[in-house]
This record gives structure tokens, sequence and C-alpha cells, in this order.
């Protein structure tokens, strides 16, 4: 389970240095992909292959899920760590997201993402407010 942020960069050939608590010896392949919002997503190999396996439930004849499918697996890059726990991020990739040099990691559950930084803090600035309203609405029914 992934969870907390933290402040790294990117090195000039795309470079970045996982967070020690986000790994270990079986997270050593990730998948990245695109996620939500402008950032990038990292799937550990067991948590991707739960993830494409919802997708695969869905009914590819419905023109939404194919574009969905299309769109998303397109962009899955395979990853591994180094052995000085970095992954490398394609230049193309890094470019196509709008990533800069410095980023926020966060950990969300069952994935890792990845932000520019600005675009991070603008995403909690303009959302922030709306915390307490939105844990109510979801978790009013849950409790």
């Amino acid at each position: 389970m992934f969870f907390g942020s933290y402040e790294y960069s990117i090195d000039a050939k795309g470079r970045l240095v996982l967070p020690s608590k986000m790994r270990s010896e079986e997270n050593e392949k990730f998948y990245m992909i695109k996620g939500y919002d402008g950032c990038l997503s990292l799937y550990t190999e067991a948590d991707f292959a739960k993830y494409t396996s919802r997708l695969q439930t869905l009914q590819f004849e419905k023109e939404i899920v194919r574009l969905h499918q299309r769109l998303l697996l397109s962009t899955v890059v395979e990853v591994k760590l180094d052995s000085h726990g970095r992954i490398q991020i394609p230049l193309k990739t890094l470019k196509d997201y709008n990533i800069g040099l410095k980023v926020m990691i966060i950990g969300v559950l069952d994935h890792i993402e990845i932000w520019n930084l600005e675009t991070f803090n603008n995403y909690k600035i303009e959302h922030e407010k709306d915390f307490e309203k939105d844990a109510e609405a979801i978790l009013k029914d849950e409790i």
C-alpha cells in the first residue's frame, strides 16, 4: 500500500529516484500509465494485473470502453528500478504530461502518482477547500 507525499527532482536523463518507502524487492518492475488530472500513475506488476483484469471485464463493443482502453493502454511504459532506486521515464512521456524537473510523488493506495510540482500544488489549493464536504459525501454510508 502506498501513501505519503515526497518532493523530488528528475535528472536531465529522465531518471527519478523513488522514495525508499515505495521500493521493495518484490516491486522492481512498475507499469507507468496516463493518470487522472494530469499526473502519471505507477503500478506494481501485481496491482497492474488487477487493474487490467478490471478493464478486461468491460464490454469492448461499447465505444466508450474502446476509447478508454485504447487511450489508456497506449500510454503504458514498463519501467524497472535500477541499483540506485531510480526509474527511467522516457523524455517523450515527461514532455507529453508536462512533467518538469521538480515533481511531487504521492502514494494513492494501490499506485503511485508522479505530478509536476506546480501542477500538484495548484490542484491541492483548488480542491482542498472541499475536502471535508467531499469526505462526508463519500464516506457517509460507509460508517
